[in-house]
Protein backbone atom coordinates (compact mmCIF):
# COMPACT_ATOMS: atom_id res chain seq x y z
CA UNK A 1 0.00 0.00 0.00
CA UNK A 2 1.32 3.44 -0.95
CA UNK A 3 2.36 5.72 1.89
CA UNK A 4 0.19 8.79 2.59
CA UNK A 5 1.44 12.00 1.03
CA UNK A 6 1.73 15.24 2.98
CA UNK A 7 0.52 18.56 1.58
CA UNK A 8 0.49 21.92 3.34
CA UNK A 9 -2.80 23.64 4.11
CA UNK A 10 -1.80 26.51 1.80
CA UNK A 11 -0.92 24.22 -1.09
CA UNK A 12 -4.14 22.24 -0.74
CA UNK A 13 -6.11 25.49 -0.68
CA UNK A 14 -4.44 26.56 -3.92
CA UNK A 15 -5.13 23.20 -5.58
CA UNK A 16 -8.79 23.05 -4.60
CA UNK A 17 -9.39 26.68 -5.57
CA UNK A 18 -7.76 26.06 -8.94
CA UNK A 19 -10.04 23.08 -9.60
CA UNK A 20 -13.15 25.18 -9.03
CA UNK A 21 -11.85 28.10 -11.07
CA UNK A 22 -11.19 25.76 -13.98
CA UNK A 23 -14.82 24.61 -13.71
CA UNK A 24 -16.23 28.12 -14.12
CA UNK A 25 -16.38 29.67 -10.65
CA UNK A 26 -15.34 33.27 -10.15
CA UNK A 27 -11.92 33.40 -8.43
CA UNK A 28 -13.50 34.87 -5.28
CA UNK A 29 -16.15 32.15 -5.16
CA UNK A 30 -13.66 29.39 -5.93
CA UNK A 31 -11.50 30.47 -3.02
CA UNK A 32 -14.46 30.74 -0.65
CA UNK A 33 -15.56 27.20 -1.53
CA UNK A 34 -11.98 25.95 -1.25
CA UNK A 35 -11.55 27.52 2.20
CA UNK A 36 -14.50 25.58 3.57
CA UNK A 37 -13.47 22.27 1.98
CA UNK A 38 -9.84 22.56 3.04
CA UNK A 39 -10.93 23.55 6.56
CA UNK A 40 -12.79 20.25 6.80
CA UNK A 41 -9.73 18.30 5.68
CA UNK A 42 -7.44 20.37 7.91
CA UNK A 43 -9.60 19.56 10.94
CA UNK A 44 -9.76 15.83 10.04
CA UNK A 45 -13.48 16.02 9.27
CA UNK A 46 -13.19 13.72 6.28
CA UNK A 47 -16.89 13.78 5.44
CA UNK A 48 -16.63 17.56 4.88
CA UNK A 49 -13.15 17.69 3.37
CA UNK A 50 -11.96 16.98 -0.15
CA UNK A 51 -14.60 14.26 -0.34
CA UNK A 52 -17.00 17.16 -1.02
CA UNK A 53 -15.23 18.24 -4.21
CA UNK A 54 -16.81 15.54 -6.32
CA UNK A 55 -20.32 16.39 -5.10
CA UNK A 56 -19.77 20.06 -5.91
CA UNK A 57 -18.50 19.21 -9.39
CA UNK A 58 -21.51 16.96 -9.99
CA UNK A 59 -24.00 19.78 -9.34
CA UNK A 60 -21.95 22.03 -11.62
CA UNK A 61 -21.98 19.39 -14.34
CA UNK A 62 -25.75 18.89 -13.88
CA UNK A 63 -26.45 22.63 -14.12
CA UNK A 64 -28.04 22.75 -10.65
CA UNK A 65 -25.74 25.52 -9.39
CA UNK A 66 -24.76 28.82 -11.00
CA UNK A 67 -20.94 28.86 -11.17
CA UNK A 68 -20.47 32.58 -11.83
CA UNK A 69 -23.18 33.79 -9.42
CA UNK A 70 -22.33 37.04 -7.62
CA UNK A 71 -23.78 37.22 -4.09
CA UNK A 72 -25.99 40.26 -3.53
CA UNK A 73 -26.31 41.66 -0.01
CA UNK A 74 -29.72 43.25 0.63
CA UNK A 75 -29.46 45.50 3.69
CA UNK A 76 -32.53 47.45 4.73
CA UNK A 77 -30.81 48.74 7.86
CA UNK A 78 -32.82 46.43 10.11
CA UNK A 79 -31.81 43.43 12.18
CA UNK A 80 -32.54 40.98 9.37
CA UNK A 81 -29.97 41.07 6.57
CA UNK A 82 -30.41 39.11 3.37
CA UNK A 83 -27.90 37.84 0.88
CA UNK A 84 -29.09 36.49 -2.42
CA UNK A 85 -26.80 33.68 -3.52
CA UNK A 86 -28.51 33.66 -6.94
CA UNK A 87 -28.20 29.89 -7.17
CA UNK A 88 -24.50 29.86 -6.31
CA UNK A 89 -22.62 28.06 -3.55
CA UNK A 90 -23.29 29.12 0.03
CA UNK A 91 -19.75 30.02 1.27
CA UNK A 92 -19.31 33.02 -1.07
CA UNK A 93 -22.74 34.31 0.01
CA UNK A 94 -21.90 34.02 3.71
CA UNK A 95 -18.54 35.73 3.24
CA UNK A 96 -20.16 38.56 1.28
CA UNK A 97 -22.52 39.35 4.17
CA UNK A 98 -20.26 38.59 7.14
CA UNK A 99 -19.02 42.10 7.86
CA UNK A 100 -22.54 43.53 7.62
CA UNK A 101 -23.86 40.86 9.99
CA UNK A 102 -21.08 41.53 12.51
CA UNK A 103 -21.62 45.28 12.41
CA UNK A 104 -25.40 45.05 12.76
CA UNK A 105 -25.14 42.59 15.63
CA UNK A 106 -22.80 44.85 17.57
CA UNK A 107 -25.09 47.79 16.84
CA UNK A 108 -28.36 46.11 17.87
CA UNK A 109 -27.27 43.25 20.11
CA UNK A 110 -28.79 40.64 17.83
CA UNK A 111 -29.08 40.26 14.06
CA UNK A 112 -29.95 37.54 11.60
CA UNK A 113 -28.65 36.64 8.18
CA UNK A 114 -30.94 35.05 5.61
CA UNK A 115 -29.06 33.28 2.81
CA UNK A 116 -31.37 32.83 -0.17
CA UNK A 117 -31.25 30.27 -2.97
CA UNK A 118 -27.86 28.72 -2.31
CA UNK A 119 -26.27 25.37 -3.03
CA UNK A 120 -25.27 24.16 0.44
CA UNK A 121 -22.64 21.48 1.03
CA UNK A 122 -20.53 22.65 3.95
CA UNK A 123 -20.32 22.14 7.67
CA UNK A 124 -21.85 24.98 9.69
CA UNK A 125 -19.04 25.35 12.22
CA UNK A 126 -17.26 27.49 9.65
CA UNK A 127 -20.01 30.14 10.03
CA UNK A 128 -20.15 30.21 13.82
CA UNK A 129 -16.35 30.19 14.17
CA UNK A 130 -16.13 33.25 11.93
CA UNK A 131 -18.61 35.05 14.17
CA UNK A 132 -16.91 33.89 17.37
CA UNK A 133 -13.68 35.39 16.01
CA UNK A 134 -15.55 38.71 16.10
CA UNK A 135 -16.65 38.21 19.72
CA UNK A 136 -20.18 37.05 18.87
CA UNK A 137 -22.24 34.03 19.84
CA UNK A 138 -24.32 32.53 17.06
CA UNK A 139 -26.58 29.83 15.74
CA UNK A 140 -26.51 28.54 12.17
CA UNK A 141 -28.98 26.11 10.62
CA UNK A 142 -30.35 24.94 7.31
CA UNK A 143 -32.59 22.24 5.85
CA UNK A 144 -31.17 19.68 3.46
CA UNK A 145 -33.13 17.34 1.23
CA UNK A 146 -35.63 14.77 2.40
CA UNK A 147 -33.60 11.76 3.49
CA UNK A 148 -34.68 11.34 7.12
CA UNK A 149 -37.90 9.79 8.36
CA UNK A 150 -39.60 11.47 11.33
CA UNK A 151 -39.71 9.34 14.45
CA UNK A 152 -42.54 6.84 14.08
CA UNK A 153 -42.52 7.16 10.29
CA UNK A 154 -40.66 5.37 7.52
CA UNK A 155 -40.73 7.77 4.55
CA UNK A 156 -38.04 10.45 4.07
CA UNK A 157 -39.54 13.85 4.84
CA UNK A 158 -36.95 15.76 6.89
CA UNK A 159 -33.40 16.64 5.95
CA UNK A 160 -30.28 15.94 7.96
CA UNK A 161 -30.95 19.54 9.04
CA UNK A 162 -27.71 20.54 10.80
CA UNK A 163 -27.52 23.12 13.55
CA UNK A 164 -24.37 24.77 14.91
CA UNK A 165 -23.64 27.02 17.88
CA UNK A 166 -20.57 29.09 18.61
CA UNK A 167 -19.47 30.97 21.75
CA UNK A 168 -16.36 33.19 21.82
CA UNK A 169 -13.59 32.51 24.31
CA UNK A 170 -10.92 35.14 25.03
CA UNK A 171 -7.83 32.92 25.18
CA UNK A 172 -8.93 29.64 23.64
CA UNK A 173 -10.66 28.18 20.64
CA UNK A 174 -14.37 29.02 20.70
CA UNK A 175 -16.92 26.66 22.16
CA UNK A 176 -18.48 25.14 19.04
CA UNK A 177 -20.81 22.33 18.29
CA UNK A 178 -22.16 21.38 14.88
CA UNK A 179 -24.22 18.30 14.26
CA UNK A 180 -26.83 16.89 11.96
CA UNK A 181 -30.20 16.22 13.54
CA UNK A 182 -30.04 12.79 11.94
CA UNK A 183 -28.12 10.12 13.85
CA UNK A 184 -25.27 10.60 11.37
CA UNK A 185 -24.54 12.87 8.45
CA UNK A 186 -25.38 11.39 5.06
CA UNK A 187 -21.71 11.77 4.11
CA UNK A 188 -20.77 9.37 6.93
CA UNK A 189 -23.03 6.68 5.44
CA UNK A 190 -21.57 7.36 1.99
CA UNK A 191 -18.06 6.87 3.38
CA UNK A 192 -19.15 3.50 4.82
CA UNK A 193 -20.56 2.59 1.40
CA UNK A 194 -17.30 3.46 -0.31
CA UNK A 195 -15.30 1.49 2.26
CA UNK A 196 -17.64 -1.51 2.11
CA UNK A 197 -18.24 -1.42 5.86
CA UNK A 198 -21.57 -1.74 7.72
CA UNK A 199 -23.17 1.22 9.44
CA UNK A 200 -23.96 1.04 13.18
CA UNK A 201 -27.35 -0.01 14.52
CA UNK A 202 -29.98 2.71 14.68
CA UNK A 203 -28.68 4.88 11.85
CA UNK A 204 -31.22 4.05 9.16
CA UNK A 205 -34.04 1.92 7.79
CA UNK A 206 -34.40 0.35 4.35
CA UNK A 207 -37.18 1.11 1.84
CA UNK A 208 -39.57 -1.18 3.73
CA UNK A 209 -38.89 0.62 7.00
CA UNK A 210 -36.78 -2.20 8.46
CA UNK A 211 -33.62 -1.44 10.45
CA UNK A 212 -30.48 -1.94 8.34
CA UNK A 213 -26.71 -2.00 8.68
CA UNK A 214 -26.21 -1.95 4.90
CA UNK A 215 -25.12 1.52 3.75
CA UNK A 216 -26.56 0.88 0.26
CA UNK A 217 -29.96 0.00 1.72
CA UNK A 218 -29.73 2.97 4.10
CA UNK A 219 -29.06 5.42 1.28
CA UNK A 220 -31.99 3.99 -0.66
CA UNK A 221 -34.24 4.05 2.41
CA UNK A 222 -34.28 6.66 5.16
CA UNK A 223 -31.95 7.85 7.86
CA UNK A 224 -33.25 8.34 11.40
CA UNK A 225 -33.22 11.38 13.73
CA UNK A 226 -30.94 11.33 16.75
CA UNK A 227 -32.63 11.01 20.11
CA UNK A 228 -35.89 9.67 18.66
CA UNK A 229 -38.74 12.16 19.16
CA UNK A 230 -36.39 14.87 20.51
CA UNK A 231 -34.20 14.89 17.41
CA UNK A 232 -37.28 14.69 15.21
CA UNK A 233 -38.70 17.80 16.89
CA UNK A 234 -35.44 19.75 16.56
CA UNK A 235 -35.19 18.74 12.89
CA UNK A 236 -38.74 19.98 12.33
CA UNK A 237 -37.81 23.28 14.02
CA UNK A 238 -34.94 23.70 11.53
CA UNK A 239 -37.34 23.04 8.63
CA UNK A 240 -39.68 25.75 9.94
CA UNK A 241 -37.08 28.39 10.86
CA UNK A 242 -34.63 27.94 7.98
CA UNK A 243 -37.15 26.87 5.37
CA UNK A 244 -40.77 27.92 5.88
CA UNK A 245 -40.00 31.15 7.77
CA UNK A 246 -37.54 32.30 5.10
CA UNK A 247 -39.81 31.43 2.19
CA UNK A 248 -37.12 29.04 0.95
CA UNK A 249 -37.22 25.36 0.05
CA UNK A 250 -37.87 22.87 2.81
CA UNK A 251 -36.21 19.49 2.48
CA UNK A 252 -38.96 17.81 0.44
CA UNK A 253 -38.95 20.69 -2.07
CA UNK A 254 -35.16 20.63 -2.25
CA UNK A 255 -35.28 16.92 -3.05
CA UNK A 256 -37.86 17.51 -5.79
CA UNK A 257 -35.71 20.30 -7.26
CA UNK A 258 -32.53 18.26 -7.57
CA UNK A 259 -34.43 15.12 -8.56
CA UNK A 260 -32.80 12.78 -6.06
CA UNK A 261 -30.18 12.47 -3.37
CA UNK A 262 -27.38 11.94 -5.89
CA UNK A 263 -26.82 15.71 -6.05
CA UNK A 264 -26.22 18.28 -3.33
CA UNK A 265 -29.28 20.27 -2.18
CA UNK A 266 -30.26 23.83 -3.03
CA UNK A 267 -32.20 25.80 -0.41
CA UNK A 268 -31.72 28.68 2.04
CA UNK A 269 -29.99 29.07 5.39
CA UNK A 270 -30.36 31.07 8.59
CA UNK A 271 -27.61 32.49 10.82
CA UNK A 272 -28.52 34.35 14.03
CA UNK A 273 -25.78 36.28 15.85
CA UNK A 274 -25.74 37.68 19.40
CA UNK A 275 -23.44 40.21 21.05
CA UNK A 276 -22.86 39.00 24.63
CA UNK A 277 -21.61 42.43 25.70
CA UNK A 278 -24.92 44.03 24.73
CA UNK A 279 -27.04 41.45 26.51
CA UNK A 280 -25.00 41.69 29.73
CA UNK A 281 -24.41 45.46 29.63
CA UNK A 282 -26.65 46.27 32.63
CA UNK A 283 -25.75 43.19 34.66
CA UNK A 284 -22.38 44.31 35.94
CA UNK A 285 -20.95 40.94 34.92
CA UNK A 286 -18.59 39.93 32.15
CA UNK A 287 -20.45 37.37 30.00
CA UNK A 288 -17.28 35.85 28.56
CA UNK A 289 -15.77 35.46 32.04
CA UNK A 290 -18.97 33.81 33.22
CA UNK A 291 -18.85 31.52 30.22
CA UNK A 292 -15.28 30.57 31.09
CA UNK A 293 -16.37 29.59 34.59
CA UNK A 294 -18.77 27.05 33.12
CA UNK A 295 -16.51 25.75 30.35
CA UNK A 296 -13.48 25.33 32.59
CA UNK A 297 -15.66 23.55 35.18
CA UNK A 298 -16.78 21.11 32.47
CA UNK A 299 -13.28 20.39 31.25
CA UNK A 300 -12.02 20.35 34.86
CA UNK A 301 -14.13 17.25 35.44
CA UNK A 302 -12.33 15.50 32.60
CA UNK A 303 -15.20 15.98 30.16
CA UNK A 304 -14.29 16.81 26.57
CA UNK A 305 -15.69 19.99 25.11
CA UNK A 306 -17.12 19.63 21.61
CA UNK A 307 -14.69 20.34 18.75
CA UNK A 308 -11.60 19.76 20.91
CA UNK A 309 -10.57 16.83 18.70
CA UNK A 310 -11.09 19.00 15.63
CA UNK A 311 -9.02 21.88 17.03
CA UNK A 312 -6.20 19.49 17.95
CA UNK A 313 -6.22 18.13 14.39
CA UNK A 314 -6.12 21.69 13.08
CA UNK A 315 -3.04 22.56 15.06
CA UNK A 316 -1.28 19.43 13.83
CA UNK A 317 -2.25 20.09 10.20
CA UNK A 318 -1.05 23.68 10.34
CA UNK A 319 2.24 22.51 11.85
CA UNK A 320 2.90 19.28 9.95
CA UNK A 321 0.67 19.43 6.88
CA UNK A 322 -2.30 17.29 5.84
CA UNK A 323 -1.89 13.59 5.07
CA UNK A 324 -3.76 12.42 1.97
CA UNK A 325 -3.84 8.89 0.64
CA UNK A 326 -2.42 8.06 -2.77
CA UNK A 327 -5.99 7.59 -3.99
CA UNK A 328 -6.99 11.04 -2.73
CA UNK A 329 -3.99 12.68 -4.40
CA UNK A 330 -4.76 10.83 -7.62
CA UNK A 331 -8.33 12.10 -7.48
CA UNK A 332 -7.10 15.68 -7.08
CA UNK A 333 -4.83 15.16 -10.07
CA UNK A 334 -7.77 13.85 -12.10
CA UNK A 335 -9.96 16.81 -11.16
CA UNK A 336 -7.11 19.15 -12.09
CA UNK A 337 -6.66 17.43 -15.43
CA UNK A 338 -10.22 16.64 -16.47
CA UNK A 339 -12.43 19.18 -14.68
CA UNK A 340 -16.14 18.44 -14.91
CA UNK A 341 -15.62 15.50 -17.23
CA UNK A 342 -14.00 13.66 -14.34
CA UNK A 343 -17.42 13.18 -12.71
CA UNK A 344 -19.57 12.36 -15.72
CA UNK A 345 -21.39 9.03 -15.40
Amino acid sequence: MAEPQVISVEDLLQRVGSIFESCGLRPESAQAVARVIVAGERDNCKSHGIYRIEGCLRVLQAGKVVPDAIPEVVDSGKSVIEVKAHGGFSPPAFEAALSTLVGRTKENGVAALVIRDCLHFSALWHDVEALAANGLASLSMCPSYASVAPTGGSEPLLGTNPIAFGWPRPDAHPYVFDFATSVAARGEIELHRRAGTPIPDGWAVDREGNPTNDPEAALAGAMLPFGAHKGSAISTMVELLAGAMLGEFMSKEALDFVGGTHLLPRHGALVVAFDPATFAARSGRDPLAEGERLLTAISGQGARLPSQRRFAAREQSLRDGIKLSAEEMAQLDRFDREGLTAVQD
